[in-house]
Formats: structure tokens, C-alpha cells, sequence
């Protein structure tokens, strides 16, 4: 039996539904949730996600602000951008789209950016709090993988769960999300040895490699969920980091690309961002009548 496909563009149109009203109810209080996100350079991959981000803060009510520069914006240039928009009351939400040129160091423009602005949860402080359990902003697309497990009905207490991939970005907190959750989790990449036969044995497979079709579909375990993050183009197509057609006759359920993850780590990306303003809203309140 072919698997049940699980559909990153329905169940995030749901999400966003609900963000909608928690946007209305802000808005009612005084407050409008706000993003800035500045962008370096001309990656087209990253010019379509900024876009999308647009769209998305354009159709649930946030104000969005973009910022695109040249590729050879300096260092000193993006963090004092970075700054200037720390100081602003009205934007709640910084976003940095990575990757950045060669010549900035990332993890200095991430340091800069303030612990209740950083919705993408990459700061040092966010990341900590993530490990530990404590409140903090969800990495988007660990988050919004999270949200697609929950939605679909996959309980992950007592299962085995393989991560592929250990970047900051999606792996590692994907996985440290997975344990709070109860699940028994591996995390793999490149030198683990045996590596579809430690894929096989999972419940619950997540693959965020960037590497075209690289997990095939004989390592996929009989009735397993499978999680593909990977966007690669290939020709005049995008595929996945998973071979979808021969894993998709193992698997209980799968995420397509496109139309998977992809529409989640925008709607998170949403849903910290409004979370951001909540908090900014009870700060500056102080009543109470902004939880």
C-alpha cells in the first residue's frame, strides 16, 4: 500500500488560520507584529524564500519589512542594520537569510541579533534554552516538522527516530525536539558507518542532507514516517533528499517536494514572529491583558 502523503501545503493553510485571528486579536490590543528581514546578495533560492515571506506576512496582517543589499555589503554594514533594527519597538521579529557572502562571518550577524527578535532561534541563548527545555523561538523548520508529525497523528513516545543530516539549523534541533517528545533518536551523516542499515531502523525518518535522492527507498523501514527536508533542483525539477517513488511504496507516510516541509518553516517562521509581538505587547502592557 502506497503511503499516505502528508501535505506541508494543507495542514500549514490551517496553521495560518489560526495565526490569522491571533494576528486580529493583536492588531484589536494596539499591536501589529512586525519583521524585517535583510537579504544579501542575489541567491535565487534565497530571493524566493524572502518573497514567500512576504506573501505570507502580506496575507495574515504582519508588517513586513525587506531589506536587499549587494553582495558586497560589509560585515560592519549588516550589523549595523542588524542594530539599528534592534532598537526599533515596532519590529518584533530580525531575520538574517542565510547563507551570507564568503566575507561575513554568520554567527557574528546571528550574535547581534536581540534574544526576543530572533524568530529563526538561532542565537546562542535560544539554542541553549532549546536544549534544556526552557521557553525560546523554535528553529522554523524543526518546529514546523514538529507541527507535521502532530497533525498527522504520529506518536513519537518510545519510537525510533534516525535523523539525517546534524546541522544547527535543522538536525540538531530537530533531534533535541524528538527527545523531549520521548522518542529514541540517532542522529547520522556522512561517516556514519552502515548508514542505510541504521536508517532502516527507524519509526520515524527525517533526512536534511541536501543531497539529490541520497536515502533510497530499500532503507526505508516497512510502515515508517518519513520527514524530507532536502530541495534540490535536478534539471527542470526540484527532488528531495529521500528517492520518493520507491520509498513512498514503504512508507506509512511521507512529505512531497516540493510541498512538504517547506510551507512549514514560513508558517513558523509566522508563528514566532507573532508570538515576539505577544510578548512585546505584555511587556510594555504589563495587565496581563495581552496573554
Amino acid at each position: 500500500m502506497a503511503a499516505k502523503i502528508i501535505s506541508g501545503k494543507e495542514i500549514s493553510a490551517l496553521v495560518r488560520a489560526d495565526l490569522k485571528k491571533e494576528v486580529d486579536q493583536l492588531k484589536a490590543q494596539g499591536t501589529t507584529p512586525g519583521l524585517a528581514v535583510i537579504l544579501v546578495g542575489e541567491d535565487p533560492a534565497s530571493q524566493t524564500y524572502v518573497k514567500n515571506k512576504e506573501k505570507a506576512c502580506l496575507e495574515l496582517g504582519i508588517h513586513s519589512e525587506v531589506y536587499r543589499v549587494p553582495k558586497d555589503t560589509t560585515q560592519e554594514q549588516v550589523l549595523k542594520m542588524v542594530s539599528d533594527l534592534n532598537g526599533r519597538p515596532e519590529i518584533h521579529g530580525i531575520l538574517v537569510q542565510l547563507p551570507l557572502p564568503d566575507h561575513i562571518e554568520e554567527n557574528a550577524v546571528i550574535h547581534e541579533i536581540k534574544l526576543e527578535k530572533d524568530v529563526d532561534g538561532f542565537t546562542p541563548v535560544n539554542v541553549g534554552n532549546l536544549l534544556i527545555g526552557g521557553e525560546c523561538f523554535v528553529p522554523c523548520t524543526p518546529n514546523g516538522i514538529m507541527e507535521l508529525l502532530d497533525r498527522t497523528g504520529v506518536q513519537l513516545k518510545g519510537k525510533t527516530a534516525v535523523v539525517v543530516g546534524r546541522s544547527n539549523i535543522v538536525g540538531k534541533p530537530v533531534a533535541i525536539l524528538l527527545l523531549q517528545r520521548h522518542a529514541t533518536v540517532t542522529i547520522c551523516h556522512s561517516r556514519t558507518a552502515d548508514l542505510p542499515g541504521v536508517c532502516r531502523t527507524a519509526d520515524v525518518l527525517i533526512v536534511a542532507v541536501g543531497k539529490p535522492e541520497m536515502v533510497k527507498g530499500d532503507w526505508v523501514k516497512e510502515g515508517a514516517v518519513v520527514i524530507d527536508v532536502g530541495v534540490n533542483r535536478v534539471g527542470d525539477k526540484l527532488v528531495g533528499d529521500v528517492e520518493f517513488e520507491t520509498a513512498k511504496e514503504r512508507a506509512s507516510a511521507i512529505t512531497p517536494v516540493p510541498g512538504g516541509v517547506g510551507p512549514m518553516t514560513i508558517t513558523m517562521l509566522m508563528k514566532n514572529t507573532i508570538a515576539a509581538a505577544r510578548r512585546a505587547a505584555r511587556a510594555k502592557c504589563g495587565c496581563g491583558c495581552c496573554n
